[in-house]
C-alpha cells in the first residue's frame, strides 16, 4: 500500500483507496469486527476433516467433487442474492436464474432450498462502485493562457444526506461534492497540467449501500495555485489578451478553483458495467458546452463471505462455475440433437449461463484477461473429452494474446496458463497421430482437423506461451514425429488382422494384398485431402512424409513375403501376385507427388521380384483369350449384327475377338514394365501372342463356313462368305490399330539406348505384317469365291443377251434388261453386307471381268447380216454397265472405269498452248502480263498490265473490259478459284495494273496441261458479258516454276518476274476432235462440263460469224 500526495492510499494494482479503510459508517466498522467470518471458516475447515480414515479413493472423490459443486452452488444463490445494477442486455428473474443453476447442477428441490436459506443468512458484501476515470475531451480553458489544470473529485451520495446538506447551506454553492461530505468520502484524481483533453487512467472504489437512494457524482476542477507579481506580468506581457481573465482572477478569493462540470448518475439506473463518454454538466447557461469524460464503471462486491467456498479464489470458482455451465449446455444439446448425432458446441451459452458469470465476474472484479483465461483452461479441458468446436479454442487464444501485453498475470495463473498450453499441445499431437481415426477424410472432419493444427500453430505463436516455456519447441518437427509415430502404430494395427491363417504361400499372398490395399487407399486419402490441410496449417506436407514411411514399412514386408516363394511358383500362386504387383505399381507411381526427394525408395525396384512369376502372367492371358475366342466363334452364326440406317455388318465374333485381345493390350499398360531391355522382350510376346490369336481365328471361322455351309443354299453360303469378309477387315482394322494401343513409340523412346533402331523394326513390325498378310490373303481368297460366282452368272447373261440381239422384234433395252436387273440386286446386296473396302474390292475385278466377256463376245461374233445393230447394243450394254457400276459416285470412280477423260482434257489445254504459241498478229487484241512464282511460299502471282486493240462490243463503238484469270486443269487446281480485274468503262485500250496470287505448290503447276487461262469480257449489265477473247500461258513457261540448281540447302532465290504479251484468240466451232470425245462421254460430269464451258466460247467465238 502505498500513500499518494494528496492523502490517499494507492494499492499494487493502481486503485486509489481514502486514507484510512477502517473510518467510515458504524456499520462498516461493526461488520469488519464482526467474528462470525473467522468462526465459519474453522468450522468450515473442521467439517471438512470430518471423513472416513478407510473411506474408498473413489468414494471420496466423488464427495469432494459434491463438496466443490454446492462450493460454487453457493456462490452463485450469493450472486443472485447480491446482484447490483441492471442487466446489460436480456433480463431474467430471480427465480428464473435459480431454475437454471439448479438443473445445471441437478440439485434437486429440497437441498436447493436448504442452500438458499443457509446464504441468505450468510453476511452480505461491502456494496462497491469501481470508476475508472479514463479522459476527458473539449473543456473548458480557464487560464489565462487558454488552457486549464483540471482534476476530478468523485464521491457517492445518498438522498436524504444529500437534501439535508443543501437545507443547512445559507446559500447556493458551486461545490456539490466538496460541501455534501467529508473529505474521506471524496477522492480526488492528479492534476493535469495546461491541457483541454486531460487524460488519468485512474481507479477509484466507492463503498454505498443502497443503489436505490445513492447516486454516484464527479465534479471537474481547475486546480489555481497563488502566483507572484512578477510571474502574472509576465503572463500579462506574453498573452495580453488574457487581461480580461487576471481581471476576473482578482476577484476571486486566493487560491480558489474554477468549476469546469459535473456528472451525476443515479446507481439504480446504472448496468453492472458501463463504459462511455457522458456529458459535463455547466452550473449556469453561461458556458453550457463544457465537454464530456470517458468513464469505466463497474459494480463490485467487497469482502464476500468466505464461508461459501472455502477459501478458494474467485478465479478459481468462476473456471469451475464456467465449466459446469457448458458440461451441462452440452449435455443438453446432445440431447436435443440426438436423432441427427452429436453437434460440436459452437461457444455459446444460454442467456442465463451469461448473465450469472458476468455477474459473478463483475462482482468479484475478474479481470477480462482473467476470464478469458479461465474460457481457455475450461473449454481445452472440455475439449478432450466433449464434442467442442475448435474455433471457440482460437477466440480465447486471440484474446490470451491481447490481453497479455495489456495486463500481467499472477505468478500461479502464469503457472496454470502455461502448463495448460503444454498439456493441449501434447494432446493436439496425440491426436495428430491418430489424425486418420479422428480426422477422417470426409467434408466434415477434415475442417475439424484444419482447426486443430491452426489451435496448435497459434498456440506456438502466442508470446504467453514463448515466454512460459523454457524448453525449445518447433510445432513443424513436433508434427512429423507425431506423423511418424501414428503411422507406425497404424501400419502394426492394419497388419495384425491381415496376417495368414496357415502357413500356405497363397494365403500369405492374398494377406498381404490386402494390406497394401489398405496402404494404398490411406496413401491416397493423404494425398487427395489430408495433406492440404497439414500444409495450408502447419506447412507440413504430410503426404510426402507419410510416404516415405509406408514405403520403408511395405519394402520390408514385401522382401520377407518374396523370400518366402523363392523356387515354388506355380500358376495359381502367380495369378495371386498379379493383384499385389498391381497395388505396389499404384504406390510406386505416387512418387511423383513427392516434394522431397532424397534418399533412394526402398520400393524403386520392387519389379524385380515378380520376374519369375511373369512368364505365368502371360501364359494366362493368352490361354484365357484363346478359350474365349474359340468360344465366341463357336456360337457364331456369322450373321451381322444389325441392320439399319446404321448397320454393323460384322458378326459377333468378330466383337468378342475385340473385347478378348483388349486385355491384353490392358496387360501391357498394367505391368508398365520399368527395365527397357527387358519391357522390348516382353512387348515382342505380346504382339506374338496377338498374331497368334488372330491367325488361331482366321483358321477356326473357315472350319465355322465350313461346318455352316454343308446343308445350306448357295446364296445363304455366299452371304456367310461376306459376313466372313466383314469379320476378317474388322480384324485387320484391329491390327492396324495395334502399335498405337500398346504404344511402341514410347517403347521405343525408352529403349533407343539398349535397343537398336534395325532390331527394333525387324522384330516387332515383322510379326505383325505377317499376320496382317495372312488376313489380307484370306480376304482375297474369300472375296475371290464370292466374285467367281458372280462372274460366271454375268457371262451367262451377256451370252443370253447377245443371242436375243439378233431377234428384229427384241429392242436392245429390252434385251439388256435381265443382266442390269441381275446386277442391281446383287451389287445392293453386296453393297449392304460388305464394308466399303471390301465392296470396291469385288466392283473392280467385277468391272473387268464384265468387260472382258463383252470383248469376247464381240470377237466371237461373225461377219454376218445384223452386225450394226448387234454391235450397237454391245455398244448400249456397255453404257449401262458403266452407269451401273458408277452408281451415280456411290461406286467405281470414273477414273477406275475409264481413266483417259483427264488426259483429254489435259492434251487438249496442251494443243491450246501450242496453238498461242504458233498464234501470230493481233486480230481480236492483246493482254500483257508480268508473272512470277516464289518456291519460298508456294505463290504464283500475276500482274495484268493491261489490254490493247480491243473489239468494240458496244453500240457506242466501244467496250467495258475485264480480265478473267482461272489456272486450268480443274481436277489439278480444283480447290483455286478464278481472279478478276476491275471494269474499265468505255476503254478499248484499257489499263488495269492488278496483282493476283495464287497459292498453289511446284508440283501442280508442273502438271501435264497446267496452264492460265487468261480471259477478257466485255461487261453489260442487262445480258450475258461479251466474249472479246483469250490466251493460254503454259505455267512451265513462268519464272521460278522450271527446274533450276539454288543454294547449297537447296533453296532458290525468288525469280524477277517476266512481262509477257498474249495475242488474243478466239476458238474455232466444231473444230476440235477431242471435244468431240469427251462430249459422248456423258456420264462423266467433269468432262460434260469442260465441254460446255467450251462450247460456250465457241459460241460467243467471231471466227463462226466470218
Amino acid at each position: 500500500m502505498m500513500t499518494s500526495q494528496d492523502g490517499f492510499s494507492r494499492t499494487e494494482d493502481g486503485l486509489l483507496q481514502p486514507p484510512d479503510q477502517t473510518r467510515g459508517s458504524t456499520w462498516n466498522r461493526q461488520r469488519q469486527s464482526s467474528p462470525a467470518r473467522k468462526l465459519g471458516m474453522t468450522r468450515k475447515e473442521k467439517d471438512t476433516r470430518d471423513f472416513k480414515e478407510n473411506e474408498n479413493p473413489e468414494e471420496k472423490e466423488k464427495r469432494h467433487k459434491e463438496q466443490e459443486l454446492k462450493s460454487l452452488y453457493k456462490e452463485l444463490l450469493y450472486t443472485i442474492t447480491h446482484k447490483l445494477g441492471k442487466p446489460a442486455s436480456e433480463v431474467f428473474t430471480d427465480n428464473q436464474l435459480h431454475q437454471y443453476i439448479r438443473e445445471a447442477f441437478s440439485m434437486a428441490v429440497d437441498e436447493h432450498q436448504s442452500l438458499t436459506e443457509r446464504v441468505q443468512n450468510t453476511e452480505p458484501p461491502i456494496y462497491c462502485l469501481m470508476a475508472t476515470v479514463k479522459e476527458a475531451k473539449g473543456i473548458l480553458g480557464k487560464d489565462v493562457s487558454g488552457f486549464s489544470d483540471p482534476y476530478c473529485l468523485l464521491t457517492i451520495l445518498e438522498d436524504e444526506k444529500e437534501s439535508r446538506t443543501r437545507r443547512s447551506r445559507p446559500k447556493p454553492r458551486k461545490a456539490v461534492v466538496k460541501d455534501a461530505v467529508s473529505d474521506e468520502k471524496v477522492y480526488t484524481t492528479d492534476t493535469k497540467k495546461q491541457t483541454l483533453n486531460p487524460i488519468w487512467n485512474q481507479t477509484f472504489v466507492l463503498e454505498f449501500e443502497d443503489t436505490a437512494v445513492a447516486s454516484f457524482h464527479i465534479e471537474m476542477w481547475d486546480k489555481d495555485e497563488e502566483l507572484s507579481l512578477a510571474q502574472k506580468l509576465e503572463e500579462i506581457r506574453t498573452n495580453f489578451h488574457g487581461l480580461r481573465r487576471m481581471i476576473k482572477d482578482a476577484k476571486k478569493e486566493k487560491g480558489q478553483d474554477d468549476y469546469l462540470g459535473s456528472i451525476v448518475l443515479r446507481l439504480e439506473d446504472l448496468h453492472c458495467t458501463e463504459d462511455n463518454w457522458y456529458v459535463l454538466e455547466p452550473r449556469t447557461e453561461t458556458y453550457p458546452d463544457r465537454g464530456q469524460c470517458h468513464m469505466q464503471l463497474k459494480f463490485i462486491h467487497k469482502e464476500r463471505d468466505g464461508t461459501l467456498s472455502a477459501g478458494r479464489s474467485a478465479y478459481v470458482n468462476y473456471c469451475g462455475i464456467l465449466l459446469q455451465f457448458v458440461q451441462s449446455h452440452i449435455s443438453k444439446q446432445q440431447v436435443i440433437h440426438l436423432p441427427q448425432g452429436s453437434v460440436p458446441w459452437k461457444g455459446e451459452l444460454c442467456g442465463e449461463g451469461q448473465t450469472l458469470l458476468h455477474l459473478y465476474a463483475t462482482q468479484c472484479n475478474l479481470s477480462p484477461f482473467l476470464q478469458d483465461l479461465a474460457k481457455w483452461m475450461a473449454y481445452s479441458k472440455l475439449y478432450q473429452s466433449l464434442e467442442v468446436d475448435s474455433s471457440v479454442l482460437l477466440q480465447q487464444l486471440t484474446s490470451i494474446e491481447y490481453h497479455w501485453h495489456q495486463q500481467d498475470l499472477p505468478y500461479q495463473q502464469k503457472q496454470e496458463l502455461g502448463d495448460s498450453l503444454r498439456g493441449f499441445l501434447q494432446y493436439g499431437l496425440c491426436l495428430v497421430a491418430k489424425y486418420r481415426d479422428i480426422f477422417p477424410p470426409t467434408q466434415d472432419a477434415t475442417p475439424r482437423l484444419h482447426r486443430l493444427l491452426r489451435i496448435l500453430s497459434q498456440v506456438c505463436k502466442t508470446q504467453a506461451f514463448q515466454k512460459l516455456n523454457a524448453a525449445q519447441f518447433d510445432l513443424h518437427d513436433e508434427v512429423i514425429e507425431a506423423v511418424h509415430s501414428g503411422t507406425q502404430e497404424w501400419f502394426a494395427i492394419k497388419k495384425g488382422p491381415h496376417q495368414p491363417m496357415t502357413k500356405d504361400l497363397t494365403e500369405t499372398v492374398t494377406a498381404l494384398s490386402r494390406l497394401i490395399g489398405e496402404v494404398q487407399q490411406d496413401i491416397k486419402h493423404n494425398k487427395d485431402s489430408w495433406n492440404r490441410v497439414f500444409v495450408s496449417a502447419v506447412q507440413v506436407d504430410v503426404f510426402t512424409v507419410v510416404y516415405q514411411k509406408l514405403d520403408f514399412l511395405l519394402a520390408g514386408e514385401v522382401r520377407h513375403t518374396l523370400s518366402l516363394l523363392e523356387g515354388e511358383m506355380e500358376q495359381n500362386l502367380a495369378n495371386s501376385l498379379f493383384p499385389l504387383y498391381l497395388s505396389l505399381q499404384v504406390i510406386h507411381k505416387d512418387k511423383a507427388f513427392l516434394q522431397k526427394r532424397g534418399k533412394l525408395l526402398e520400393l524403386t525396384n520392387f519389379h524385380e521380384g515378380f520376374r519369375e512369376a511373369l512368364p505365368y502372367w502371360l501364359n494366362k492371358a493368352f490361354s484365357t483369350t484363346q478359350d474365349r475366342v474359340e468360344r465366341a466363334v463357336q456360337v457364331d452364326q456369322l450373321q451381322p449384327l444389325q441392320s439399319g440406317p446404321v448397320p454393323i455388318k460384322h458378326s459377333s465374333s468378330a466383337v468378342d475377338l475385340v473385347t478378348c485381345v483388349q486385355p491384353i493390350c490392358q496387360l501391357w499398360e498394367q505391368l508398365s514394365w520399368p527395365d527397357p531391355e527387358e519391357a522390348f522382350m516382353l512387348m515382342v510376346k505380346l504382339t506374338e501372342d496377338v498374331c497368334k490369336i488372330v491367325m488361331n481365328y482366321c483358321r477356326i471361322l473357315k472350319e465355322r463356313v465350313r461346318e455352316l455351309s454343308e446343308n445350306s443354299d448357295p446364296g445363304r453360303a455366299v452371304n456367310m462368305l461376306c459376313v466372313v469378309v466383314n469379320d476378317l477387315e474388322h480384324l485387320r482394322s484391329v491390327l492396324i490399330r495395334l502399335p498405337q494401343q500398346l504404344n511402341w513409340a514410347g517403347l521405343r523412346e525408352r529403349t533407343h539406348h539398349v535397343i537398336g533402331d534395325p532390331q527394333f523394326h525387324n522384330v516387332l513390325p515383322s510379326q505383325l505384317l505377317h499376320a496382317q498378310g495372312v488376313l489380307n490373303k484370306e480376304i482375297r481368297s474369300a472375296l475371290e469365291t464370292v466374285g467367281r460366282k458372280l462372274n460366271s452368272d454375268i457371262a451367262m447373261y451377256v451370252r443370253s443377251m447377245s443371242t436375243r440381239c439378233r431377234i428384229p422384234s427384241k429392242s436392245t433395252e429390252e434385251a439388256v434388261v435381265p443382266l442390269i436387273k441381275y446386277l442391281e440386286r446383287e451389287l445392293q446386296y453386296m453393297n449392304e453386307n460388305l464394308v466399303q473396302e471390301n465392296f470396291n474390292s469385288l466392283l473392280t475385278p467385277l468391272w473387268t471381268n464384265s468387260i472382258r466377256t463383252l470383248y469376247q463376245v464381240a470377237t466371237q461374233q461373225k461377219q454376218e447380216d445384223g452386225l450394226m445393230v448387234f454391235c450397237q447394243r454391245l455398244q448400249f450394254t456397255l453404257q449401262c454397265l458403266e452407269q451401273c457400276f458408277h452408281a451415280e459416285g456411290n461406286g467405281l470412280p470414273l477414273d477406275t472405269l475409264h481413266v483417259d477423260s483427264y488426259k483429254l482434257i489435259e492434251k487438249f489445254l496442251d494443243r491450246k498452248v501450242w496453238e498461242q504459241k504458233v498464234y501470230s498478229g493481233e486480230k481480236y487484241g492483246a493482254v500483257t502480263l508480268l508473272a512470277s512464282y516464289r518456291r519460298s511460299d508456294h505463290r504464283l502471282r500475276v500482274e495484268v498490265l493491261n489490254a490493247a486493240n480491243l473489239l468494240p462490243m458496244d453500240s457506242n463503238g466501244s467496250s467495258d473490259p475485264f480480265v478473267q484469270l482461272r489456272l486450268e486443269p480443274g481436277h489439278v487446281f480444283s480447290e483455286v478459284e478464278p481472279r478478276t480485274t476491275q471494269i474499265k468503262n468505255c476503254d478499248l485500250n484499257p489499263l488495269f495494273d492488278e496483282a493476283f496470287e495464287f497459292l498453289v505448290s511446284v508440283e501442280q503447276c508442273q502438271a501435264a496441261g497446267a496452264c492460265l487461262v487468261v480471259t477478257v469480257l466485255d461487261y453489260d449489265t442487262l445480258t450475258t458479258d461479251d466474249f472479246e477473247g483469250e490466251a493460254f500461258l503454259a505455267l512451265k513457261a513462268v519464272p521460278g516454276v522450271g527446274g533450276g540448281s539454288g543454294d547449297r540447302q537447296g533453296h532458290q532465290p525468288d525469280p524477277s518476274p517476266a512481262q509477257i504479251r498474249l495475242p488474243l484468240m478466239h476458238p474455232k466451232p466444231n473444230d476440235d476432235s477431242i471435244l468431240k470425245l469427251l462430249e459422248s462421254r456423258r456420264g462423266e460430269r467433269e468432262a460434260q462440263l469442260f465441254v460446255k464451258k467450251r462450247r460456250q466460247r465457241e459460241k460467243q467465238s467471231q471466227e463462226g460469224k466470218q
